[in-house]
């Protein structure tokens, strides 16, 4: 069996899902994981499917006229899932505040010094209630490598919240 990852983009509208479902299923891929989202009149989502090795070709193949049909532009890579070092830290990050320009680069650019990566990343800006003002909110889910401790990133990250006077929280990511 391959790992496929596949990602996808298009105007939104009804049906893009059943379409992108509708070849992976002809050609006996299995729809395994996915994150998918409607951003600023965009349908957007990536997946990732597995299929019979000889199924591949074919399947890559048949995602293409997605596109000529105005539906999807589809990406398929092939890969190989990836497994956490011995001895990392899962943890997730929360962040809220007023929104600004370089909140996700100044986070991430802390995190990467540390070698920290960032496994899971959801954002979104909404009204701030009271206050006037857009809100800025994310959550995260981290892989801390060996020596990374959730204390040490609390340290850092709190640096980092106070330049850009926001709220971050760092704790241990439930098992499961």
């Amino acid at each position: 069996m391959e790992t496929l990852v596949l990602t996808a983009i298009g105007d939104d509208h009804a049906g893009l899902v059943h379409a992108l479902s509708g070849v992976i299923a002809a050609h006996g891929g299995n729809w395994e994981n996915s994150r998918m989202a409607q951003l600023a009149g965009k349908f957007a989502g990536i997946v990732m499917v597995t299929v019979s090795d000889e199924d591949v070709d074919a399947l890559v193949q048949d995602l293409e006229p997605l596109a000529a049909r105005g539906l999807l532009e589809v990406t398929a890579v092939r890969s190989t899932p990836s497994q956490p070092s011995p001895g990392s830290t899962r943890l997730t990050l929360e962040l809220v505040g007023l929104d600004q320009p370089g909140i996700v680069r100044d986070v991430s650019d802390a995190l990467a010094a540390r070698g920290v990566s960032i496994e899971e990343l959801e954002t979104e800006t909404g009204n701030a209630p009271m206050e006037g003002g857009v809100l800025f909110r994310a959550r995260a889910t981290l892989v801390a490598p060996a020596g990374v401790t959730g204390d040490l990133l609390r340290v850092v990250l709190e640096e980092v919240a106070q330049q850009l006077m926001v709220d971050i929280e760092v704790r241990e990511a439930e098992a499961g």
